[in-house]
């Protein structure tokens, strides 16, 4: 395959991750996204073995085959619930790349000399750099998403200084690194730093704020991509970089701005910090009023409207396909009924829309916070399956809570509010919901699929 011809495929592949980025924008066009984005990796897969300049095919299809091998059994295996630490995990391995491609381009040198050579030696610094923060920070991230890593934010000493600290002290080892040619002292010492940067960086931010993190890693593992990309002289992998990090950033930004936070506030410390819950405060907030399935289901009966907002807790029993068995009940029975979606539901941009197209659920009644927030009002009844933090009127009615000025969904401003719910524990935030105890809101424990379930059998 000529260099022209693995040019031309490149260009290819490109637009077509361009129109994958597009398709995935919309739930209606997701799936068309996925496949633009297949054809467009096989297509630079294809014309990166056949370029001529590829060398030692032999080890790159055995790679191939053994990573095909366990991306295949894990996308068999892995749950929409742990689909957040399996990405965690996959930026991981980008950021180990990048460095190991910046250790492996410095190794293998190439004769430089002037400006080209302090460019070249830069673009490896920074690609190293980039590729350990990645690469520690989203193995914290996975350690946190999976629970074996405490989600409260890791409140060290000092900690703003020590991370810029380490950002001073990288800086100046970067000026020694292009002034000192042939030295890797000062590349493994940055490497160093930058492993800790990146662990202590993720391990600051608290529970609550890790969909932020899991899009501002995704960002973090483009530019890694991208910074391969120069040390290899690739452009696809450039561009492709571009397009992640870039898009991560800007997905990040909707994020931060749906939880009303900025991003230099979440990365400098999440949600959680210096949150003490105590019994007492609890005691203070009054009596919930538990429900029987059947109790819901005559509440529902009675309705003309209901809007059902999912959380992690529907994720985590696998109830989207009883509901999306209630809604078509609901339905049939002429009554109005939509979902409510938060965006930061879940642990994962996306997640319950995701759950929802799973099972059936048709798009045009799965709307977003903003539309849907002012309907809460003329609704008869809310079903709050499985989320917490983001229905807290704490965020809308009290100025010192932890989680004050995020936007949430205004269930409580509904007739009747049904809180399906395993016990009466904190969310993520840590932070106390006073919806629990409003005279509007009843509580239904258990496990949600099992609660829908028998709402199902009581109809």
């Amino acid at each position: 395959m000529s260099h022209g011809v693995v040019t031309a495929a490149y260009i290819v592949a490109a637009v077509l991750f361009i129109m994958s980025l597009a398709g995935l924008s919309k739930q209606e066009s997701a799936k068309s996204g996925n496949w633009y984005g297949i054809a467009g990796m096989a297509i630079a897969l294809v014309a990166t073995i056949f370029n001529p300049a590829v060398t030692g095919i032999g080890w790159v299809l055995l790679a191939m085959i053994i990573g095909a091998a366990i991306g295949i059994r894990l996308a068999l295996k892995v749950e929409m619930t742990q689909m957040p630490e399996l990405i965690a995990i996959l930026h991981s391995f980008v950021g180990l790349a990048a460095m190991f491609v910046g250790f492996n381009t410095y190794m293998e040198y190439q004769p430089m000399v002037g400006a080209m050579l302090n460019i070249h030696n830069i673009e490896i610094f920074l690609g190293v750099f980039i590729g350990a923060v990645t690469f520690t920070g989203s193995l914290v991230a996975f350690g946190k998403l999976r629970g074996s890593i405490s989600s409260k934010p890791l409140q060290l000493p000092h900690r703003h200084k020590l991370n810029l600290l380490a950002l001073i002290l990288s800086a100046l080892l970067l000026i020694w690194f292009v002034q000192a040619e042939g030295s890797t002292f000062p590349l493994f010492v940055m490497t160093a730093i930058a492993l800790a940067f990146g662990w202590h960086l993720v391990a600051s931010i608290g529970g609550a704020d890790m969909p932020v993190v899991i899009s501002m890693l995704n960002s973090y593992s483009g530019w890694a991509a991208a910074a391969a990309g120069f040390m290899l002289s690739n452009d696809l992998l450039i561009v492709t970089g571009a397009l992640v990090g870039s898009s991560g950033a800007i997905l990040s930004y909707i994020m931060c701005q749906a939880m009303n936070r900025s991003f230099v506030s979440v990365i400098a410390g999440g949600f959680g910090a210096d949150i003490v819950t105590t019994d007492n405060e609890q005691d203070e907030q009054g009596e919930c009023k538990e429900v029987s399935a059947q109790d819901v289901t005559e509440i529902l009966k009675n309705s003309d409207s209901v809007i059902i907002t999912p959380g992690y807790g529907m994720a985590v029993a696998q109830a989207q396909y009883p509901v999306a068995e209630l809604v078509a009940k609901l339905q049939a029975a002429g009554i109005k009924v939509r979902f409510g979606i938060h965006p930061v539901a879940g642990r994962l941009p996306g997640h319950m829309n995701v759950l929802l197209a799973e099972a059936k659920v048709s798009y045009d009644i799965v709307l977003e916070m903003e539309e849907i927030n002012d309907d809460f009002a003329s609704t008869d009844t809310v079903l709050v399956i499985g989320a917490n933090d983001t229905v807290n009127p704490s965020a809308a009615e009290d100025p010192s809570s932890p989680i004050a000025g995020m936007p949430v969904l205004e269930v409580w401003k509904a007739q009747q509010v049904v809180v399906f719910k395993r016990s009466m524990s904190t969310g993520y935030a840590g932070v106390q919901n006073p919806l629990f105890y409003r005279d509007n809101s009843v509580m239904l424990f258990g496990d949600a699929k099992d609660s829908v379930d028998k709402i199902l059998k009581s109809w």
